[in-house]
């Protein structure tokens, strides 16, 4: 029987896991939601549910290996709840914990030096080197960075919109937008504040296509925080310096066809040329096969078959 290699990005929104056998044919795929360590209440649940879902119908017995792409993957957090979902989905082994930079830039290109920009739920940069994390911009969470993310940007369309309503700025169709918080000051902010606690800050980036649709309409504050957003992206890009490989575009910000993702392609000009990242799961998954059978051709059949 054909070994079983398995590849898991678990991101703010959303936990996305895929089965792979030795030869690189997909066996199996799961999701569920959000697994960021940071900004997600209860991620331990998700990364064993993304994980039974992918393995269902599978043997365990026949796993060789896998990789976990988790945000804050440096912290024990993070290896113990990868750790603790490996050994509850009745798995061999223990899966390697690598950071989301590295699987997002593994599921765009087989070429072992590059630089990467994600912007989804959090926002970073890493200067990628031989398949190691050689340098990192950002990506300190919700409170203190992750500059120009979706949970950057919801907090700052919730700005808008009550500045909008106390007077401290003009008329925008955020605040018709985030209706469903409340019609008066008091509401929206104690709204904000019991959703942040109950569902995790990662509740915010829930606004980011609103604020996107409402630039591409023409409103004032909604362009001008996508102006900032994408100023800022490409700031942490380029504060990584210029380096060799290509320049990978993640997060669902970027790869999507949103009007932030334009901006900051204008940003970065015509020069970066960048390449849109796949599936993270795919990404982790040809780490993960090239750590057990090392192939590069391996590795773009894999994310090709995921594209």
């Amino acid at each position: 029987m054909t070994a079983l290699i398995i590849g898991l990005d678990g991101g703010g929104t959303s936990t996305r896991c895929v089965v792979v056998s030795e030869t690189g044919e997909v066996a199996g795929r799961g999701r569920a939601g959000g697994a960021n360590v940071v900004s997600v209440a209860d991620p331990a649940a998700n990364l064993l549910a993304a994980l039974r879902a992918a393995m269902d119908g599978l043997d365990p017995a026949l796993v060789a290996g896998g990789v976990f792409g988790l945000a804050g993957s440096g912290a024990e957090r993070a290896r113990r709840l990868a750790g603790e979902a490996w050994r509850s989905a009745g798995l061999p082994g223990h899966p390697s914990v690598v950071a989301d930079v590295l699987v997002a830039f593994a599921s765009a290109t087989a070429e072992p030096d590059g630089t990467v920009l994600i912007a989804g739920t959090g926002a970073v940069a890493a200067r990628i080197a031989r398949w190691e994390i050689a340098a990192v911009a950002d990506g300190h969470g919700w409170l203190v960075g992750d500059e120009g993310s979706g949970v950057w940007i919801g907090r700052r369309a919730v700005t808008a919109a009550l500045k909008s309503l106390d007077g401290r700025a003009g008329p925008t169709v955020l605040l018709d937008r985030l209706a469903s918080l409340g019609t008066s000051v008091g509401e929206i902010v104690s709204s904000v504040y019991a959703q942040v606690a109950d569902s995790g800050p990662a509740w915010l980036a829930t606004f980011a296509p609103l604020v996107d649709a409402a630039a591409r309409e023409g409103d004032e504050a909604a362009g001008a925080i996508l102006d900032e957003a994408a100023r800022r992206l490409a700031a942490t890009a380029r504060a990584l310096g210029p380096g060799e490989g290509p320049l990978v575009l993640a997060g669902s910000l970027l790869t999507q066809p949103t009007e932030l993702a334009r901006r900051v392609r204008a940003e970065l000009g015509d020069a970066a040329r960048p390449i849109p990242a796949r599936d993270g799961a795919a990404g982790a998954a040809a780490l993960a096969l090239r750590a057990a059978f090392p192939s590069a051709d391996l590795h773009r059949r894999v994310i090709e078959e995921r594209a």
